[in-house]
């Protein structure tokens, strides 16, 4: 019953509601912003190179954007490519693509908000996101305990099995580890980081995500190397299956555009979040350089280029480059099946180190998203933090011996439920978002060092909380 409910729910919110809405967002936030994924990529680029300086009173911007690509990379990437190419063709690829670039502006939109109403907790740490902007910036807080709901059932329980789930699959089928083994070994690793909450789990992500990811692109960029002649067959096939000019896999095996769309718009949506409402949780956090909350916007606006466009397109270059297009939706076996077809029975192994990495730096930083959640709907408090660690830790557990095709289901649907709400938001408050980074672009071409000045926007007066901004008449922090 439980299967036959989660299949409506999905059929719902991905075969109607989000595929519109989605891209129905993005496209007006494109459009709204001028196209500035593509006309401040460079700017992005730049923003990203500075982000390192250390804040005050929050986490420095690169703090902020390893520990988002934490949970950005992970099984999505990896085992949920392979997924989306099995289930409905190369073609879901395309449309993985197409969700990353309009989810770029997205993210830019959701990310400036989160900073724009940030808080400070008791021990001084910028804390915000979804629900914080929702309560202050639309007067709505129970629109906030609604997505912080959504959360904490999304990031800090079902994706977080989701995550261990994967690891598990990996070292089960390369080492063959007995699963319940591997289970209370992620458990006790998870425990050992988030103990230490927000500030620990940045520290963690920041010496773990950019070696992995670079290894990562490394070896996909050798399996390009090595199958060069086959790359415009397959660029050409992920095109022509995505609108359903060919048949789109080895075999015959005929899949309907809407398949692809779908596939590829949940599977790219689950691997960036643009637009779910979860990086902004941690985007909240950072002390942004330039000091205005459109930097950390750029900042996140990358990390969805390099989480999709990047590392997602790597996998799927490892997948059908093998000729594997049609072979089942098994996730991660697929990919360590293709990467081994192509460097050796050591393909494997290196998939299940990249997993046991991707994955668990993902429940941590998961973690770290719904931390900020249940602080919400406590006020602020920490008392409630030892029994949802508890919780978190026993979902990963639950992860680690579940049936996958339910565990990707589930998330699926509690993905859906939080975007829908914070969609919503998004809309209501993109014209204050878009007016702020108005304010920022119109301080760069003037060759000044953008600052967020609150004076110009009256109408945050009795929105933010006191000396979070300065405004024209306070001095500024440096």
């Amino acid at each position: 019953m439980l299967e036959t409910i989660v299949n409506f729910m999905n059929s719902l919110l991905w075969g109607k509601l989000l595929v519109y809405g989605l891209v129905g967002a993005g496209l007006f936030f494109t459009i709204r912003l001028g196209f500035i994924q593509l006309t401040h990529f460079v700017h992005g680029i730049k923003v990203l190179a500075i982000s390192r300086r250390p804040g005050k009173h929050g986490l420095s911007s690169f703090q902020v954007f390893c520990t988002s690509m934490a949970a950005r990379v992970g099984a999505g990437n990896m085992a949920g490519v392979a997924v989306a190419i099995g289930t409905a063709g190369p073609g879901a690829v395309f449309w993985m693509w197409a969700i990353a670039v309009l989810g770029m502006a997205t993210a830019m939109i959701e990310s400036t908000l989160a900073q724009v109403y940030k808080v400070k907790d008791g021990d001084g740490q910028y804390r915000g996101g979804p629900a914080y902007y929702m309560e202050k910036g639309l007067g709505q807080r129970w629109m906030g305990i609604l997505f912080s709901f959504f959360l904490i059932l999304a990031f800090g329980l079902v994706f977080n099995a989701v995550q261990a789930n994967t690891i598990t699959g990996a070292m089960t089928q390369v080492f063959g580890f007995e699963p319940i083994y591997v289970g209370i070994g992620i458990v006790i690793c998870s425990a050992f980081v988030i103990v230490g909450g927000l500030k620990k789990v940045a520290k963690a992500s920041e010496l773990i995500v950019p070696v992995m990811a670079i290894a990562y692109i490394t070896i996909a960029f050798v399996v390009v190397a090595m199958n060069l002649e086959k790359l415009p067959d397959v660029f050409m096939l992920v095109i022509n299956s995505a609108f359903g000019w060919q048949e789109a896999a080895a075999g015959g095996v005929a899949y309907s555009v809407a398949q692809a769309m779908q596939a590829g718009i949940a599977r790219g949506l689950f691997s960036n979040e643009a637009g779910m409402g979860s990086a902004a949780n941690v985007a909240a956090s950072a002390s942004p350089n330039p000091n205005h909350p459109a930097s950390q916007g750029f900042v996140q606006m990358m990390g969805v280029f390099v989480d999709t466009i990047v590392i997602c397109t790597a996998t799927a270059a490892i997948i059908l480059l093998s000729g594997d297009a049609a072979a089942g939706s098994d996730g991660i076996a697929k990919t360590i099946s293709a990467l081994t077809s192509h460097v050796g029975d050591w393909g494997g192994a290196f998939i299940a180190f990249a997993i046991l990495l991707f994955c668990f730096t993902s429940i941590i930083a998961n973690y770290s998203y719904a931390e900020t959640n249940v602080m919400f709907l406590s006020g602020n408090s920490k008392k409630a933090l030892p029994i949802f660690r508890l919780v978190v830790l026993g979902m990963v557990m639950f992860g680690s011996l579940a049936k996958i095709s339910l565990v990707w289901d589930l998330a699926d649907v509690s993905m859906g439920l939080m975007a829908i709400v914070n969609l919503v938001a998004l809309v209501l408050l993109s014209g204050l978002a878009i007016r702020v980074i108005n304010d920022y672009r119109q301080q760069v071409d003037a060759g000044i060092d953008p600052k967020f000045d609150t004076s110009k926007f009256p109408e945050l007066a009795d929105q933010l909380e006191e000396k979070i901004w300065p405004n024209s008449t306070e001095p500024v922090n440096k």
